[in-house]
């Protein structure tokens, strides 16, 4: 029961490291690498797909770490940072932009809330005045934007 809630708790505070990198790293002093992201390229990789080796080092190393030396629950950890990652993969790189064509339009609320504040996030090219940096807690803001 403790592991599980260590799990829960990292995959949760994810979200929370996400939503910051993306705002004050990603659109800062990492924005060339970010940039190509919110343009269309066609290519199939981009360079903002490097941020996917930059979130699975902290969870390697609590992997590591906490097999190798202590304290044990660091394992857990970093299996919460890996779901975490997991779940961007199918839900922003999949879902939102259809990297993969598997599935189809979102049928639910809370699916629609995602795809449309992702989209508002992505409808400013620039680096600047964007809103909405999170993948899964979609502000109550975005529903009733969505709504009108």
């Amino acid at each position: 029961m403790f592991e599980s809630l260590i799990v829960i708790g990292a995959f949760l505070g994810m979200e929370f490291v996400a939503w910051a990198t993306h705002k004050y790293v990603m659109h800062g002093f990492c924005w060339f690498l970010h940039e190509d992201h919110h343009v269309l390229t066609g290519k199939p990789y981009q360079k903002n797909d490097s941020f996917a080796l930059v979130f699975a080092i902290p969870s390697i190393t609590c992997f590591f770490i906490g097999s190798f030396y202590q304290p044990f629950w660091l394992i857990y950890i970093g299996l919460g940072i890996l779901l975490y990652g997991i779940a961007y993969m199918l839900v922003h790189d999949i879902f939102i932009h259809r990297r993969l064509k598997i599935f189809q339009k979102p049928m639910n609320k809370y699916l629609k809330g995602v795809l449309f504040a992702h989209r508002i996030h992505h409808s400013n090219l620039g680096k600047e005045n964007c809103e909405y940096f999170g993948m899964l807690f979609v502000p109550i803001r975005a529903f009733k934007l969505m709504e009108k």
